[in-house]
């Protein structure tokens, strides 16, 4: 037991012992290197994934932006202040990964990222949700212990021992997140290969198609290895013989997990935490096989530390040289060897925590009010990838209170979030805020109706909401289940299969969508001249289907089909006593002609550039021959061949993109975060300039903000006020 768990039966015989174990002089090598690394990255995200460098659009004071905190007390600080949070964040992030005053450093990171995580529920998910947990333990263990500025400043905590705690702390935690996730993802969607179908197409996975279909590469590829790694992932990183394997596929994994999502710091965060799981004096035998001239910059690499307060150290006997037997104590080390309060503590601590962090993921039977079609305050719950949504209809109508009138808003106005719409929490603070802009507009006392529609995991299109329910007066509360949420028809999951074979019948330029609705309600739709042939077929229940402009109905029985007229609207009324399932088949007549006349045009540019074609071209068709392709994009005068160009264009790009070698895809690289990393801390220089001797005038301000954005100031404003009124955020999308 002592070779495989690192500690013998007797060490849990009593809560003595476990307080000893808990307590036990560990090495601060690994732990401190984990501190360095995960405070690097956490300064890189806050420039990044958390919005410094482009915070002014998300906190521009005066706009009329709807909010979505955690609390509805929490609203953010004027713009120059949150820059100033900002940058106290990266502050502590620095701090931490140099441990200069460590625990300051600490307590400012979390401080101030909790709070901005608490401040926009938009940005919430499962590893922004891990940074601060993490951020969270640091500030209680003694990490700063190796290769910090502090041991250099006080030599008592340079290469001092830290409590085993510390890193059964976050051992247990990243093992939390990797087998929760695998507990999540047995699930009959994922397993059935639902969840993240769309995958199997990245170029990731081109190597295993020349033993595999792409159906069998997302069933098995997909989501049977994102299954099995995620379940076994935090054993084989315990035990010593997987961990050399488990290190392997758990990189590689996380490696393609940051060129397939667009999730910031994540992959590299989880890399940083694999070496935790190694023996805690892993860095000093790396270290020590690099050059000795590099010794001034590198960690310690001599064995052995120094012995801490924070640990319990056990008392050291060896035998006695003068009778055979007989032993005595060895001079013990400079350290507690009987458990003190702040070690029952530390240990009291561990276990609640590791019990907090075990219930948190199933906790949604508290939390109910924000399970909508997705497991508890999508944040904690580790259901990572377990759901994909399409949304293919989205209307929000309002009613004024006072005189009747009806109209309808754009979806997404007075915010840049769209993930109001999957929600009931954010839909209620989306509604609240649009009652209180609206009376803006002369539209006093609103209601607010919204009919979403919503695909999760390659389902019917159903709704997810009430569209007879008045949000603004609507009941909400956490903790009890959302009345106003449409149940999730399961039922019909089934007919997923069919789907398939559906739209594996239909030709390139047949597009398919599948509806399903509950009894009473009906769907108001409007088909695009684009669409000149669109029909309808039902697959179970019964509907009637008016034309509004004919002011005819039809009813159709399961099997049957009508074409509906283009260019007008139709209604589909579900008169059944079950839900109505129906799809709408159809081809994009406009976008097939064009596509017709694009293959046209590349043969006329393929043929004169072989020579085979040799007659004479007609002056619209000319800029298909021209070098310049951006230049010749402007001088054409036939739309169409306008359209052509810009689409050869952007695929030559495209091109040159992927054939871009290593050292141009890293100069791109380099590049981009460079502009972006001086945005950030230009804006941020011009925000603490404002708060130390207040705002410029309005043309320097203008001048400063055009340079941290490296583009020509903007033309004055124009003095016509109607003109300012119609580009005023939101005016025009109403």
């Amino acid at each position: 037991m002592k070779r495989v768990f690192g500690f013998e039966k007797q060490d849990l015989s009593s809560w003595h012992r476990v307080v000893c174990l808990l307590n036990r002089p560990t090495d601060p090598a690994a732990l401190g290197i984990f501190r360095c690394m995960f405070g690097m990255l956490m300064a890189i995200d806050i420039t990044q994934e958390r919005g410094l460098s482009h915070l002014d659009y998300k906190y521009l004071d005066g706009a009329p932006v709807c909010r979505f905190p955690l609390f509805s007390f929490l609203e953010p600080l004027p713009m120059d202040w949150m820059y100033l949070v900002y940058l106290l964040m990266l502050l502590g992030a620095v701090g931490i990964m140099l441990g200069f005053y460590y625990r300051l450093s600490c307590l400012l990171f979390i401080s101030t990222y909790w709070y901005v995580f608490f401040l926009d529920k938009t940005a919430w998910n499962n590893h922004s949700y891990l940074y601060g947990l993490i951020g969270f333990q640091l500030t209680l263990m003694d990490a700063n212990r190796y290769w910090s500025i502090d041991g250099l400043r006080k030599p008592r905590r340079r290469n001092a021992d830290v409590p085993l705690w510390n890193y059964t702390l976050l051992r247990t935690q990243i093992f939390i997140v990797y087998f929760i996730a695998g507990i999540k993802k047995l699930d009959a969607d994922w397993v059935e290969g639902y969840s993240m179908s769309y995958l199997a197409h990245h170029w990731l996975f081109e190597p295993f198609t020349m033993i595999l279909s792409v159906e069998h590469i997302s069933l098995l590829v997909v989501h049977g290895g994102g299954l099995m790694l995620d379940l076994t992932a935090g054993y084989l990183l315990f035990f010593d013989a997987t961990r050399p394997f488990a290190m392997v596929f758990v990189s590689y994994f996380h490696c393609m997990n940051s060129q397939l999502f667009s999730i910031g710091m994540f992959a590299y965060t989880m890399l940083a935490t694999s070496p935790l799981f190694c023996y805690p004096d892993w860095p000093r035998r790396f270290f020590s096989h690099l050059p000795a001239s590099l010794g001034g910059l590198l960690p310690l690499t001599e064995p052995g530390s120094q012995p801490s307060a924070s640990c319990v150290y056990p008392e050291v006997q060896k035998a006695g040289k003068g009778t055979q037997g007989t032993q005595e104590t060895a001079s013990p080390p400079r350290g507690p060897k009987v458990p003190k309060f702040r070690h029952k503590l530390a240990a009291v601590f561990t276990f609640l925590y590791i019990a907090e962090q075990l219930f948190l993921p199933y906790s949604h039977f508290i939390t109910q009010g924000y399970n909508n079609w997705t497991n508890g305050l999508y944040g904690y719950s580790w259901d990572m990838m377990v759901h994909s949504r399409s949304h293919q209809h989205v209307k929000i109508t309002y009613r004024d209170g006072t005189t009747g009138d009806v109209g309808y808003l754009t979806p997404g106005v007075f915010t840049h979030s769209r993930r109001w719409k999957d929600h009931g929490d954010m839909l209620k603070q989306y509604a609240a805020c649009l009652s209180g802009q609206l009376p803006r507009y002369n539209i006093s006392q609103p209601e607010l109706y919204f009919d979403i529609w919503v695909s999760i995991n390659e389902r019917f299109q159903q709704r997810i909401f009430d569209p007879r329910v008045d949000i603004v007066k609507a009941d909400w509360s956490p903790f009890r289940p959302n009345l106003w949420l449409m149940p999730l028809l399961v039922d019909l999951s089934p007919w997923r299969t069919k789907f398939q074979e559906i739209e594996s019948s239909l030709d390139n330029q047949t597009e398919i969508v599948f509806i399903a609705d509950f009894p009473g309600l009906h769907l108001e739709n409007y088909v695009s001249e684009d669409l000149g042939n669109t029909s309808m077929q039902v697959l179970q229940g019964r509907v009637t289907v008016e034309i509004v402009e004919e002011n005819k109905n039809y009813t159709l029985e399961p099997g049957q089909q009508m074409k509906l007229p283009h260019g007008a609207y139709h209604k589909v009324y579900t008169v059944s006593e079950g839900p109505s399932c129906y799809m709408y088949i159809y081809v994009n007549t406009t976008e097939a002609n064009l596509q017709k006349n694009f293959t046209r045009l590349m043969e006329i540019q393929e043929g004169v550039r072989n020579g085979t074609e040799t007659g004479p071209l007609p002056p619209e068709l000319q800029p298909l021959v021209a070098e310049d392709d951006q230049g010749s994009e402007v001088n054409a005068t036939d739309p169409v061949v306008q359209l052509f160009l810009r689409r050869q264009r952007r695929l030559k790009e495209v091109k040159k993109r992927r054939e871009a070698s290593l050292l141009q895809r890293l100069d791109r690289f380099t590049v981009k975060k460079y502009y972006m990393l001086r945005r950030g801390f230009l804006m941020t220089a011009i925000a603490l300039r404002n708060l130390a001797v207040g705002l410029p005038p309005v043309d320097q301000l203008t001048r400063e903000v055009a340079y941290a954005n490296m583009k020509e100031p903007p033309p004055p404003p124009e003095a016509n006020q109607d003109q300012a009124l119609k580009e005023e955020a939101g005016h025009g999308e109403l």
